[in-house]
C-alpha cells in the first residue's frame, strides 16, 4: 500500500488501482478489460468456419502455435472482446462443455431463429426469465454457449 499525493489530493494504491481518499479526478487500473475468452475445440477449422460463416466472426490472427496447434483470434464486429479457438494441452476434456460466459444479443428471439436458419443447434428455445430472456446455443464442437438480452 502506498499514499499517493496529486495537488493536495491523496489516495491509497492497492497492488494497480486507486482509491480516493477525497474526490479526485483520476483513477487508476491495472486491468483494463478482457482481451479474449479462450472455446476449447477439437477441430479447429471446423470451428473457423462455423464461427466465421454462421456467426460472422472475423479473423483477427490465424498463425502456428505449436506443432499440433493455431492461434486463432476472431474478433466480434463492434466489441472490445475477442474469442480464442484453442485448447490448452490436457484440457481436451473441456470441449463439448457449458463455457462459463453470456454472449449479449440484442433480440433473442430473433438472433434464435436467424441462427436456427443457418443450421445452429440450441438446447432448447428461448426462454423467458424475471432477469432477461435467454438461450443455449451449441457451437460446432458441442460446447454450449449462453446468449442473452440485455
Amino acid at each position: 500500500m502506498v499514499i499517493v499525493t496529486i495537488a493536495g489530493a491523496s489516495a491509497i494504491l492497492f497492488v494497480g488501482y486507486c482509491v480516493p481518499l477525497v474526490a479526485l479526478s483520476f483513477y487508476c487500473l491495472m486491468i483494463k478489460r478482457i482481451k479474449f475468452i479462450g472455446i476449447p475445440v477439437l477441430n479447429q477449422d471446423r470451428a473457423l468456419a462455423f464461427y466465421t460463416e454462421k456467426l460472422g466472426f472475423k479473423v483477427f490472427t490465424d498463425q502456428a502455435f505449436n506443432e499440433k496447434q493455431r492461434w486463432i483470434e476472431l474478433t466480434i464486429p463492434g466489441a472490445a472482446t475477442s474469442v480464442v479457438l484453442f485448447t490448452p494441452e490436457g484440457q481436451e476434456d473441456r470441449v463439448g462443455t457449458f463455457l462459463n460466459s453470456s454472449w449479449e444479443v440484442d433480440d433473442v428471439v430473433k438472433t434464435f431463429q436467424d441462427l436456427s436458419s443457418k443450421g445452429v443447434e440450441f438446447a432448447g428455445p428461448p426462454q423467458d426469465q424475471p432477469w432477461g430472456t435467454f438461450v443455449i446455443m451449441k457451437d460446432s464442437e458441442g460446447n454450449s454457449i449462453c446468449l442473452a438480452g440485455k
